[in-house]
C-alpha cells in the first residue's frame, strides 16, 4: 500500500479542524437557529474522517512499520502524535453537543465516553512520551524549536475542556468533584508545561529568523494552548457549581474571568504577529502544505475561549469577538479543506514529503 506510506500522524490535524468548527458554532453566544443543520452536517463529516484517519494510519502501521517507527524518531514529525488524542477528544466533544441531534442523547453520550476515555490516556501517554524522546533519542540541535513541540503538550488541556461536558452527567458525590478536579490538574500539567516550551520557540525566532516558508502556519500552534486554556477555565466554571460548593465554586467562576481575559488579550497579539508572518511568508511563495490545518483548530479554541468569556461577563464586545474569530475559521477550514481534497486526488499529498523551503533572508 504505497499511498498509505507518508499519511503520518499529521493527518489528524484535518479531524481536529473539522470537529471544532462544528462544536464552536453551536457554542457562540448568539442567537442563530439556522446554522445547526450545517454544524450536524459539519459533525458528521468529522466523524467520517475520524474513521478514515484511524484506518489509513493503522495501515500504515501494519504495512510500512519503518516508516512508523522513523517517524518516531523524527522530532518533526512525532510531536504529531498528541492530535490523535485531540482528535478522539474534540470529536468526542461534538458528538455530545452536536451529534445528539442525529443519534440522541444516550448514544451521544456513551460514543463520548468512550472516546473521551481513549483521547485522554493517548494525550496522558504523549505528554510524557515526546519530551521523553526529545531528550534521550531526538536531540534537536539548537536554534531548531518549533512551535509544533507543544502539540502533544496541549492535549491534556482538550481533555480537561472536553471533560467538562462529562462532569454533569456523573452522579453528585466523589465521583463528579473527582473528574472536575482531575481536569483542573491536565489543565496545570498542560499549561506549566507549555511556559516552559513557548520561550523556546519565540527564542529561535528572534535569534534565528523566520521559520521556513511551509511551517510559517505552526506559529498558529501557539494559540492552541492559549486558547484552550480559556475554554477551560470558562466550561469548568459553569459546572462547578454542581461538583464543588462555595467558597471554591465561585472562586473557579472568578478565576475563568481573571484568567481568560489576559490570556485572550496575549491570544489576540499572538494572533496578529502570526498573521503577519503567513502574510510574508505569502509574499515570498509559500503555497499549500498540511501545515495550513493549524489554521483552524488552535482559532477554534480562542473562538470557544472568548465565548466563554462573553457568558461570564456578558460583555458584547466579547461576543462580537467569538463571531469575529468564527468567521475567520470557517474561511480558514474550507481553504485548508478544498486544498487537502485537491491533493489527495491528485496523490500529492500522498507521496513523499518535499523537504521545506527555507525562509528568505531577513530585510533591513
Amino acid at each position: 500500500m504505497p499511498s498509505l506510506r507518508h499519511i503520518g500522524p499529521n493527518w489528524y490535524a484535518c479531524v481536529m479542524g473539522t470537529a471544532i468548527v462544528a462544536s464552536a458554532g453551536a457554542g457562540l453566544p448568539v442567537d442563530a437557529p439556522g446554522p445547526r443543520a450545517a454544524f450536524v452536517l459539519v459533525w458528521a463529516l468529522s466523524a467520517v474522517l475520524l474513521l478514515a484517519v484511524l484506518a489509513a494510519r493503522a495501515g500504515h502501521w501494519l504495512h510500512h512499520r519503518d516508516q512508523a517507527r522513523a517517524h518516531l524518531l523524527d522530532p518533526a514529525v512525532a510531536p504529531f502524535y498528541g492530535c490523535l488524542s485531540m482528535a478522539l477528544t474534540a470529536v468526542g466533544g461534538a458528538t455530545l453537543t452536536v451529534g445528539a441531534d442525529v443519534v440522541g442523547a444516550r448514544a451521544a453520550l456513551a460514543a463520548d465516553v468512550v472516546l473521551y476515555v481513549a483521547g485522554t490516556l493517548v494525550g496522558l501517554v504523549a505528554a510524557v512520551a515526546i519530551p521523553y524522546l526529545m531528550v534521550v533519542r531526538h536531540r534537536p540541535a539548537p536554534g531548531t524549536a518549533s512551535p509544533v513541540w507543544l502539540l502533544p503538550l496541549v492535549a491534556p488541556m482538550v481533555s480537561a475542556t472536553q471533560g467538562a461536558l462529562l462532569v454533569p452527567h456523573l452522579a453528585p458525590g466523589q465521583g463528579r468533584e473527582a473528574l472536575l478536579l482531575a481536569c483542573y490538574a491536565m489543565f496545570g500539567l498542560s499549561l506549566l508545561a507549555t511556559l516552559v516550551m513557548l520561550p523556546l520557540v519565540f527564542a529561535r525566532l528572534v535569534h534565528h529568523g523566520p521559520l521556513p516558508l511551509a511551517l510559517t502556519p505552526t506559529l498558529f500552534l501557539v494559540l492552541g494552548p492559549l486558547g484552550q486554556s480559556t475554554t477551560a477555565v470558562n466550561q469548568l466554571a459553569d459546572v462547578a457549581p454542581g461538583a464543588v460548593g462555595d467558597p471554591y465554586a465561585a472562586a473557579f467562576g472568578a478565576f475563568a474571568v481573571l484568567y481568560g481575559v489576559p490570556v485572550m488579550g496575549f491570544a489576540l497579539l499572538w494572533l496578529a504577529l502570526a498573521i503577519a508572518m503567513v502574510v510574508r511568508a505569502a509574499r515570498n511563495g509559500m503555497g499549500f502544505a498540511m501545515t495550513w490545518w493549524a489554521f483552524t483548530f488552535p482559532v477554534g479554541t480562542c473562538v470557544t475561549g472568548a465565548a466563554g468569556l462573553a457568558r461570564h461577563t456578558g460583555l458584547s464586545a466579547l461576543t462580537w469577538l467569538s463571531v469575529a474569530l468564527y468567521v475567520f475559521l470557517v474561511v480558514a477550514w474550507a481553504a485548508a479543506g478544498a486544498h487537502t481534497v485537491r491533493g489527495v486526488v491528485s496523490g500529492a499529498l500522498t507521496a513523499a514529503p518535499v523537504p521545506p523551503r527555507p525562509a528568505t533572508a531577513r530585510t533591513t
